[in-house]
């Protein structure tokens, strides 16, 4: 069997939710022809196809590529860390634009298909939601700003690329506390409080459609901005009630606020759901499966995790196979 033209393909941001999903994917997939780059000093993260490179490593990034002759890159490296990146610009700045323009750099003249990962948090967030392609970005915070240049910087001199504005993807963590799943977990294992907005709105995926659509687009030749997020829109405190009451941890575990109650620092967006409809479009099906799959598992209400129908079942292995990923029966 002939493989994909796409490949050699190389990973970055493989300690985040995203790249380690995708790497992992590709990986079981195409071995030998798939590679991912780690920070230097993340020693945990080891094994096949995974080099511990710098970002930052320009010379590095070269002798890869000269080794290598990779055909494709899905860049995924960055800095999500919204109070980090807050309190300093710079470092900000470095992981979040640096990292493409090195990217870019290391690419030079070479015929590769690249795949960039930007964030729903360009948006401020209002009432409604529902954000276009054609709308404009206002980030309310210092990771959204630098994403947002990011993504210009992507639009202007690799015009070829495909750039997806992804939300928030629903997947296992490299370090088990991150990510909007292990964060949640990290703190309901130790029988510590978890508080989570009412009025932060996102549009969680499973990761398993993220892969499918990360593979598609590799093979094809779409450009420019497309939003990644599933049909179901959900607060993080929604998020955090499904977490709690499929995992059968203890309800009052969880709070909630609004964003005006938590502080001014880190700033927080609203309601930044995106449509997903250019994306369909442009693949011409529906990649998307609604997170949580189960019906059973959507809150209808503030105190919905409190109660425990005998027809469910509510144990921490239930997260694996329901939230983590979509149930096999289904």
């Amino acid at each position: 069997m002939s493989l994909p033209s796409f490949l050699p393909l190389l990973i970055t941001g493989v300690t985040g939710v995203p790249g380690y999903s995708a790497f992992q994917y590709f990986h079981a997939k195409y071995p030998n022809h798939v590679t991912a780059i780690r920070p230097v000093r993340y020693w945990p993260l080891r094994g096949e196809g995974i080099i511990p490179l710098d970002i930052e490593d320009r010379k590095g990034l070269a002798e890869l590529m000269k080794k290598k002759r990779f055909r494709s890159v899905l860049h995924g490296a960055g800095s999500c860390a919204l109070k980090s990146c807050e309190m300093n610009a710079v470092l900000a700045y470095r992981v979040n634009v640096q990292s493409v323009l090195n990217v870019l750099e290391m690419i030079g003249g070479h015929e590769v298909r690249l795949v960039h990962l930007s964030t729903d948090l360009v948006f401020p967030g209002k009432p409604e939601g529902l954000y276009t392609e054609e709308d404009p970005v206002s980030p309310v915070t210092m990771y959204g700003k630098t994403m947002a240049i990011a993504e210009e910087v992507v639009l202007l001199r690799y015009p070829s690329a495909a750039i997806f504005r992804i939300s928030l993807p629903m997947g296992v963590s490299v370090n088990g506390h991150a990510g909007a799943i292990d964060w949640i977990l990290s703190r309901f294992k130790k029988n510590n409080p978890a508080t989570l907005y009412f009025d932060e709105v996102r549009s969680p995926f499973y990761c398993e459609d993220f892969n499918r659509i990360m593979e598609l687009t590799l093979g094809n030749e779409i450009k420019g901005i497309y939003h990644l997020g599933s049909h179901r829109h959900l607060s993080l405190y929604q998020i955090g009630q499904i977490v709690n009451k499929v995992g059968g941890y203890i309800p009052h575990l969880l709070k909630g606020c609004m964003r005006k109650e938590a502080g001014p620092m880190p700033p927080r967006a609203g309601n930044v759901t995106m449509s997903n409809r250019k994306l369909i479009h442009a693949l011409g099906a529906d990649p998307f499966r609604k997170w949580p799959y189960l019906e059973d598992h959507v809150p209808d209400g503030k105190d919905w995790h409190h109660h425990r129908p005998s027809h469910m079942v509510f144990h921490s292995e239930q997260i694996h196979t329901c939230l983590y990923r979509i149930p096999i029966a289904c």
